[in-house]
């Protein structure tokens, strides 16, 4: 282990949830229903196989305004979100990688913005050497781009690198990348198969880079 990576959303802010939560109100209020299994597909991806807002026309068959829609859920997941913490564990492993000696980078399908934007209202984003966006690659997540990007920036082999994910679609990123990937599922992912992990902890609290030195 030379190097540490993370992604953002919903792995060190539970961000996820507000934006599952927002497009579920919207549904409802069209009188219709957004299942998590719909959902989860598109959680951690940048060109998202899911549509919401062409599910929600084909479900209840009516014409709908997508700007109009997507700046509605962007409205309500950014209240939320903007209040948020840091999940447990996050402010740790931070810590332990900077005594370690461990450079530290995000990788994350969000635009620079968003997680810039969080980044810096959490006073974090200088604990990071360098980040990755959408943005900054031809492809996002399940590409292994972001994570190859990543780890050139920091100087090393993606196999000398360890990733914190807590998608799916963040996982098949991480192993196209050759990447070591340990995943935290949260309330939206928990239901995924993340049998290609090489591990998987309840939350970054439960485990230190110490022991996965080890491993």
């Amino acid at each position: 282990m030379k190097a540490v990576i993370f992604d953002f959303d919903g792995l060190m802010v539970d961000t996820e949830t507000p934006a599952y939560e927002a497009w579920s109100a919207i549904y409802r209020e069209h009188g219709a229903e957004l299942s998590l299994s719909h959902w989860v597909q598109c959680v951690g991806a940048a060109d998202l196989p899911f549509d919401a807002v062409a599910y929600l026309a084909q479900v209840t068959g009516r014409s709908l305004d997508r700007v109009r829609l997507t700046a509605d859920k962007e409205a309500r997941k950014s209240s939320v979100c903007n209040q948020l913490s840091p999940l447990p564990g996050v402010l740790d492993r931070l810590a332990e990688a900077d005594a370690l000696g461990l450079p530290v980078a995000v990788a994350s399908s969000s635009s620079a913005e968003w997680v810039h934007g969080h980044l810096n209202r959490l006073g974090l984003l200088s604990r990071f050497r360098l980040t990755r966006t959408r943005g900054d690659v031809a492809r996002g997540k399940p590409h292994p781009d972001l994570y190859l990007s990543a780890a050139a920036g920091l100087g090393v082999s993606p196999s000398e690198c360890v990733v914190f994910e807590d998608s799916l679609n963040g996982l098949r990123a991480a192993k196209a990348a050759g990447a070591r990937c340990y995943v935290i599922p949260n309330a939206v992912t928990t239901g995924c198969d993340f049998s290609a992990a090489d591990g998987i902890f309840s939350s970054l609290a439960s485990i230190s880079l110490a022991q996965l030195r080890q491993f």
